[in-house]
């Protein structure tokens, strides 16, 4: 079997502008939200502890109540992904000036 090796995209130095701060911070809460509505799809539920064979996960709860460790996670998603689009040339504008 191959070994997979990862190769993404350097983006280590693209700079996020101050105004799109706020926009990191929703992307992550909506990447968790995503994930929690998709796991309660696959019948997972609250638990105090994660356990696969149970499918529970103390994850389950809202953005505002994870644990920061588990908020970094989601974090790191989205600044990944606006770094990306960044990268790639596109220009992300609020809708109305701030």
């Amino acid at each position: 079997m191959k070994k997979y090796q990862p190769t993404p995209v350097d983006t280590s130095m693209t700079v996020i502008p101050e105004y799109l701060q706020e926009l990191t911070e929703k992307l992550a809460e909506n990447v968790h939200e995503n994930w929690a509505k998709k796991r309660l799809e696959e019948g997972w539920r609250y638990g105090p502890v994660r356990d696969d064979a149970k499918q529970e996960t103390p994850c389950l709860v809202s953005y505002q109540e994870l644990p920061e460790y588990e908020k970094e996670y989601d974090r790191h998603t989205a600044l990944e992904t606006i770094r990306m689009i960044l990268k790639l040339g596109y220009v992300i504008l609020p809708d109305t000036p701030r």
